[in-house]
């Protein structure tokens, strides 16, 4: 398809072409390379109960659970997954809403890392040391390759990476078949572990509704009351900035506590012909060909 594209072929390929072909094709001038905000996230969850130091473990302390969860977050460095595993056709994102739609703020830039949106080591040091655990800290993680793509191995690896370059973390990186990943992840099999989102319905609800209502999807014993009525509130309010309001206060409540961590929203990429225009990519996350013109 790439080859296609480049030599006239094919008109428009949107959704179909690898990270490192669309890195090659942007400094090719047969053809446009148009991106946009997009509505795929990727994330890792914290199960509440077998997380290290969590509430059915041998040592549970919600306090040093806390830490261990604001320690990661404080060491993923989201730029070097954007470019060093998929050449910036995933952006980095600091919150469960995406880029591109109502509501959506960035409060895990400010509160951890360095507050710019890199990676801190001494914060995430000392954040394990006030809270009394000591390092290493063990953690099971797992991920997969057969449902959320081949790059899932070199993400994961360089997140291994990242969270251990310090002494911080042992990790225990672990692979698993999506058929028994699916099943695995909500027994309370996995301790952290790897999904990704793409949306039903371009609204900012649909990031926050199947994650952390007190029954939700993700079935990891995340539980906090307050977060819960919000969420019921801001889907049966009709005033667009009370409700946007509201969808903030979620996303900074939510960010306090980590039930997960985002860090990885997909870019929208559409490759087409130089002779093609009206190519529009946006926050409703849809391709229209209706504004396609071809000179």
């Amino acid at each position: 398809m790439k080859l296609d594209v480049q030599e006239g072929g094919i008109d428009v390929a949107y959704r179909s072409l690898s990270a490192t072909d669309i890195d090659d094709l942007k400094g090719n001038d047969k053809v446009n390379v148009v991106d946009g905000p997009g509505g795929e996230i990727r994330y890792i969850v914290f199960n509440f109960d077998t997380q290290p130091f969590g509430a059915k473990t041998a040592e549970a302390d919600p306090a040093k659970a806390l830490a261990v969860r604001q320690a990661l977050a404080d060491l993923i460095d989201r730029d070097a997954l954007s470019e060093q595993v998929y050449k910036g056709t995933y952006t980095p994102l600091y919150s469960y809403v995406p880029e591109g739609l109502a509501g959506a703020v960035e409060p895990l830039k400010d509160l951890y890392g360095d507050g710019q949106g890199g990676p801190d080591a001494e914060k995430a040091k000392k954040t394990l040391e006030d809270a009394g655990v000591s390092t290493p800290v063990d953690l099971h993680l797992q991920y997969n390759t057969d449902h959320y793509g081949p790059g899932s191995g070199d993400e994961y690896a360089l997140i291994k990476d990242q969270l251990e370059a310090d002494g911080l973390f042992n990790v225990d990186l672990q692979s698993t078949e999506y058929v028994q990943y699916s099943k695995d992840r909500v027994a309370d099999v996995y301790p952290a572990y790897q999904l990704g989102w793409f949306p039903d319905y371009s609204d900012a609800d649909n990031y926050l509704t199947p994650f952390f209502l007190i029954d939700n999807f993700l079935s990891n014993h995340y539980v906090n009351q307050e977060v819960n009525d919000l969420i019921l509130e801001q889907a049966v309010t009709p005033d667009p900035a009370a409700r946007t309001k509201l969808i903030e206060e979620i996303q900074n409540k939510v960010a306090a506590d980590l039930s997960t961590v985002p860090f990885l929203q997909g870019a929208q990429v559409v490759v087409t012909g130089t002779d093609i225009d009206g190519a529009v990519l946006d926050g409703s996350f849809k391709f229209r060909f209706a504004p396609l013109t071809k000179g």
